[in-house]
């Protein structure tokens, strides 16, 4: 039987890392962080932030809002406040709308 090398998972992850992941300012996630509670990473001792992959799926539910959806700061502060999970389970819902359809074009793709 081969020799299977374990993949690391990352646990934490810079501001500059989270910024690109949304192609954002690390400035804006500060900012964010700053503007809503649900973004809370952990600091090491010189202070730079560490990202866990909560703190990264939140930051994307208020990149959501904010940015896909077009929510002003206090409307998106406003649904988060009444249904945090609801916002969420339609996140997910999207995303796999999202990759099924990509699925679909690259069948159809394939077809042609």
């Amino acid at each position: 039987m081969a020799y299977k090398e374990k993949e690391i998972e990352k646990l934490y992850f810079s501001i500059g890392e989270v910024a690109e992941m949304f192609n954002v300012a690390p400035s804006l996630i500060r900012f964010w962080e700053s503007e809503f509670d649900l973004i809370k990473p952990k600091k090491n001792r010189k202070g730079n932030r560490q990202f866990t992959k909560e703190d990264i799926d939140n930051v994307r539910t208020i990149y959501h809002l904010v940015k896909e959806k077009g929510f002003t700061l206090q409307g998106a502060k406003e649904m988060l406040r009444n249904d945090t999970q609801a916002v969420k389970d339609k996140m997910e819902m999207l995303d796999s709308l999202r990759r099924v359809r990509s699925f679909l074009i690259e069948m159809r793709d394939k077809l042609r």
